[in-house]
């Protein structure tokens, strides 16, 4: 039989932190593989495209507009027979492009055995059975909220934002600081433990604040973000603040803005600030704490849509949940920041070669999915992909080109297309013949028995 390559039409969600109308490349990319029914309404917020086989919103065929949920399931060979046995007939990933207008909730996605748990319990809150870890490649430039800061940080806010400490209480802020006090960067498992304890304490006296005391301490922070910008949070000895006095008050003000009186205002100053350029990526863990703040991403996940929210969302939160299944590790940004490394089974042609064209891998620590980033950049640049025993899904972000899989299957790819791959093929990549060449794609996949060194395999 021969391995299909099949264009996809995917679905996009309007939630209310999406990009506006033509502003969001989830929207535009949605248009470019849409059926002629779909418009862009200039005023309405687009946030999510996705793409896969995830039953809440599948993407469907192009060509017979059946769903690549059916085709898989009525074909193992899409899929691969190992990808097929592990996972059943579906993709074990979800891909994404977010558009973030807005923050998204404090958030974090549950382990495989809470997830079977909150499921069973709430199936309405909690539609999956299965975890959620995933990665965030920024497409433009991106903010957000990721992971709990090193403790030394944490102590510097708690001493310096009056209202946070008076949020957290001055015993339960005074406790922590005398357990973690010169212990802060230890290693040993005895004394991160107990720093984790102190850290899950401190953060859940901070989250039991009513919703009067938020308001207050409220009025008192965005007060001072206002009223001192360059001075915010300093401490006076050393004239330094962990993110930048008038960068964090700004980011104090504008999230205020969209979540009035929010326990997330607060929240914030124990979660780390990142900021990524385009390329940089980073991944979260099972019951890892975040927040998207803005910018255009890809992202990949194992397929859920399970969120324990706590924050900045006016949908259901679940503060208990969250409370309690946080892992509670804390490091700087960088220990979550992922460094992409050359693909090494894409074959690039000379003409690629000599214009700086790459394959760059994205690889967590996780079996479901890897992502390859290609830039093209060159009229006539081309990139051919060994084939791998599981399924891809490829998505044109820049430029214009072709794809093809096999002798006779070749398509023509333009910015938002995106394009399912069946399992055990090869496909090429190549840059349009017009124009100045510029192409580029990501490309997610999952295989279990690849060869050695090959993203997953061992």
């Amino acid at each position: 039989m021969q391995i299909p390559l099949l264009r996809l039409q995917c679905g996009v969600n309007s939630y209310d932190w999406g990009k506006i109308g033509q502003q969001s490349a989830a929207a535009k990319y949605a248009a470019a593989t849409a059926a002629s029914d779909f418009s862009i309404e200039s005023e309405k917020p687009y946030a999510e495209l996705w793409m896969g086989t995830h039953p809440s919103l599948p993407s469907k065929d192009v060509e017979t507009q059946r769903t690549l949920l059916d085709l898989v399931q009525d074909n193992q060979a899409l899929v691969g027979r190992e990808i097929a046995g592990r996972y059943g007939n579906k993709l074990p990933f979800l891909f994404k492009v977010l558009s973030i207008q807005k923050a998204l909730s404090i958030q974090a996605h549950p382990n495989k055995k809470l997830a079977e748990q909150l499921h069973a319990r709430d199936p309405r809150n909690y539609p999956d059975d299965n975890h959620k870890p995933e990665m965030t490649i920024a497409i433009t430039p991106f903010e957000g909220l990721c992971g709990f800061r090193p403790l030394a940080e944490i102590v510097h806010f708690l001493n310096r934002v009056k209202p946070l400490r008076t949020l957290v209480g001055q015993q339960a802020a005074a406790q922590f600081e005398e357990i973690v006090k010169g212990s802060e960067d230890a290693q040993d498992t005895a004394t991160t433990d107990r720093n984790k304890d102190a850290l899950k304490a401190v953060f859940t006296s901070l989250m039991e604040s009513s919703p009067e005391q938020i308001a207050e301490a409220t009025k008192e922070l965005v007060a001072e973000a206002e009223s001192a910008p360059n001075s915010f949070a300093i401490d006076p000895a050393s004239e330094t603040n962990p993110n930048g006095a008038s960068g964090l008050a700004e980011l104090v003000v504008r999230l205020n803005g969209q979540f009035p009186d929010d326990i997330g205002l607060f929240v914030l100053f124990f979660l780390n600030f990142v900021q990524l350029s385009p390329g940089e990526a980073m991944f979260l863990k099972a019951d890892d704490i975040h927040a998207y703040i803005s910018g255009d991403i890809i992202e990949c996940m194992a397929s859920s849509d399970n969120v324990v929210r706590a924050g900045f969302t006016p949908k259901f939160k679940d503060v208990a949940t969250l409370k309690s299944m946080l892992t509670y590790s804390y490091a700087p940004i960088e220990q979550q920041k992922m460094e992409p490394t050359e693909y090494p089974y894409a074959t690039l042609n000379t003409v690629a070669y000599t214009s700086g064209s790459s394959t760059l891998l994205y690889d967590p620590p996780i079996e479901e999915f890897a992502v390859v980033k290609t830039d093209l950049n060159r009229t006539g640049a081309k990139a051919t992909f060994d084939p791998i025993p599981g399924p891809s899904i490829v998505i044109c972000t820049r430029g214009k080109g072709k794809i093809s899989v096999g002798p006779a299957k070749t398509e023509e790819v333009k910015e938002g297309y995106v394009f399912f791959v069946g399992a055990d093929a090869e496909c090429i990549l190549e840059s349009d013949e017009e124009g100045d060449g510029t192409f580029t794609t990501f490309k997610a996949f999952c295989e279990l028995t690849g060869k050695e060194g090959m993203p997953n395999g061992n």
